[in-house]
């Protein structure tokens, strides 16, 4: 382990555990619960709960929608059955779902964005039953699962993904969230495409997510991207932007980086974490393991949480970088 992620790692195991333990919250889980049907496929969601000990009714919280990655064709809601825990002990509620991926001849593009954004609506929804509170709902993903958290955070009521599944039972909600937590994600459709052909030349997974190469439908490409939609007019969402520096997966560069300068330009509230020598997929990881730089990054996304969901700032306020 680098020294500077086991001294990070030790202060937040020791600052970040006795935290999350003063709150006194238990965790209860419900699996499998459905929030859509889209084209007959059911899509379902496990739910992360805070109980108080004395096991009175679910307090009302915040509620954070957990998108896996995997390249928009492989995951499940299982990659967040740490962070479910940790977070919904902290006193936040996580509802990790599923989502249609791609398949062999098939495309996953925008179906998988308008199960995001069923998700998001249906929370809203149904807040009363899920001891939620509706107007602090939070998106949370990694890598392909950035990329569609980001994309509904920022383009949610484009018609480009918002003009299907018009008989939803839940398609007149608002889908806006407060704030986007993101991980190692994709912000860039065409730079992601270009590093495929280096990085995984026989696996073409954002090919494959939009069905076409960027030559054949440039514009495609363009509409997929969360940087495109980092305006002004858009800049409500806070974001906090994790990476690492040694991602041959994602470039980091042509991503995190690039979209974190492109929210600040908007003067969106806009933080990061960027973890020196750390590469690739560990959001699953356990939060006892050693290499995981979870724990680390842990504390400082409850520190984040408090700050966009409790003391948000007003729309456009960017804030200190980070």
């Amino acid at each position: 382990m680098t020294s500077w992620l086991r001294i990070g790692v030790l202060v937040a195991v020791t600052v970040g555990f006795s935290a999350v333990q003063a709150l006194a919250y238990e965790v209860v889980t419900r699996r499998n619960i459905q929030y859509a049907e889209h084209d007959g496929v059911k899509l379902h969601g496990d739910l992360y709960h805070p109980r108080t000990r004395e096991r009175e009714r679910l307090p009302v919280v915040p509620v954070i929608i957990a998108v896996h990655g995997g390249g928009w064709q492989s995951g499940s809601p299982s990659f967040y059955r740490h962070w479910g825990p940790y977070l919904a002990a902290a006193g936040y509620a996580v509802f990790a779902i599923e989502y249609r991926l791609s398949k062999p001849g098939e495309k996953s593009y925008p179906a998988a964005v308008y199960d995001v954004r069923a998700a998001v609506q249906y929370v809203r929804t149904q807040a009363g039953s899920l001891a939620i509170d509706p107007e602090r709902i939070v998106l949370m993903g990694d890598d392909a699962g950035a990329q569609l958290a980001a994309l509904v955070a920022l383009a949610n009521a484009e018609p480009q993904f918002s003009n299907q599944y018009k008989n939803d039972p839940y398609a007149g909600a608002s889908a806006t969230v407060r704030a986007a937590a993101v991980f190692y994600g994709i912000y860039g459709l065409r730079a992601q495409w270009e590093h495929d052909q280096l990085a995984r030349p026989l696996d073409q997974v954002t090919e494959r997510f939009l069905g076409a190469p960027p030559m054949a439908d440039a514009r495609l490409y363009f509409e997929a991207s969360p940087m495109s939609y980092a305006t002004l007019d858009k800049n409500k969402p806070s974001f906090l932007v994790i990476y690492g520096t040694s991602d041959e997966v994602v470039d980091a560069s042509a991503q995190s980086q690039a979209f974190l300068a492109a929210l600040r330009q908007a003067k969106f509230f806009a933080r990061k974490i960027e973890i020196p020598s750390v590469g690739h997929y560990w959001v699953p990881d356990p939060f006892d393991e050693p290499e995981s730089p979870n724990v680390y990054v842990g504390v400082r996304l409850l520190r984040f949480l408090e700050r966009a969901l409790h003391n948000a700032p007003a729309g456009g306020e960017q804030g200190p970088p980070s």
